[in-house]
């Protein structure tokens, strides 16, 4: 009898256990749709846009001579939610945390925030949105799981440094594989210095420019250089690999 009583306290237990389980994932599932209809319903996708970057230069820079410790954390906790809710932006964020921060200071606070919310997106599709995220990027799954079966740190290295999927597909394909979370931080950190960098010295070069004439500076034509070459190298990895530069057929 006290066995008995015993064994249903425990299935009762467990029970609650997963009921609250579910339920803290329903509150925090109905806490990322509720903060990304807030994003779109209130238009805030324009704040992360060229022309509001450039109407608000000269208030961003004050702010960050005056208040920098501040201007930093505020701009990478915006980065961490930007990439953490896969929204758009990301490139102009990085572009003005070159502009404000200097092209070393920008790329490691970029680095920092891209990292924590690339992070926070791989951990949500694994225990909280594998369904949708099955759902919605199954096409994208074989390729990525097949290329993490022989070295899922080299491949991860290699999807970060080149660009042959959309950076917010990554983080949310790659929590659906075994991947150790270890693994993946290290791997996305490293692999996403030389575009940041170059994305940081691109935003810091043109945030120099005041009139036409500013353009033919070296510093602007060689931030434009390096753009274009970081367009490239999908290309330049299909012709030296023998492979796609999208690996899913029929894609582009």
């Amino acid at each position: 009898m006290i066995q008995q009583h015993t064994a249903m306290t425990n299935d009762l237990s467990s029970a609650e256990a997963k009921s609250g389980l579910s339920a803290g994932k329903i509150a925090v599932v109905l806490a990322i749709g509720v903060a990304l209809a807030a994003f779109f319903y209130f238009d805030l996708d324009r704040l992360l846009s060229l022309q509001a970057l450039k109407e608000h230069r000269d208030d961003l820079l004050a702010f960050t001579e005056a208040r920098s410790a501040v201007a930093a954390v505020l701009f990478v906790l915006t980065y961490v939610a930007v990439t953490g809710f896969s929204l758009p932006g990301a490139v102009i964020l990085t572009l003005a945390g070159g502009f404000l921060f200097g092209f070393v200071w920008g790329t490691l606070f970029v680095n920092v925030g891209a990292t924590t919310g690339a992070t926070l997106a791989f951990l949500s599709s694994r225990y909280l949105l594998r369904d949708w995220v099955e759902r919605k990027f199954g096409k994208w799954l074989g390729p990525v799981q097949q290329g993490f079966t022989n070295n899922a740190f080299s491949y991860l290295l290699t999807l970060r440094l080149i660009p042959l999927f959309p950076f917010f597909v990554v983080n949310l394909v790659s929590g659906l594989t075994r991947m150790n979370v270890g693994t993946y931080v290290v791997a996305t950190a490293l692999g996403i210095i030389p575009g940041s960098f170059v994305y940081a010295y691109a935003g810091r070069q043109l945030g120099t420019i005041n009139s036409l004439k500013d353009i033919a500076s070296p510093g602007v034509i060689g931030a434009f250089v390096l753009l274009g070459l970081l367009a490239l190298v999908p290309s330049l990895y299909k012709k030296w690999s023998g492979k796609p530069a999208n690996p899913v057929k029929g894609e582009r």
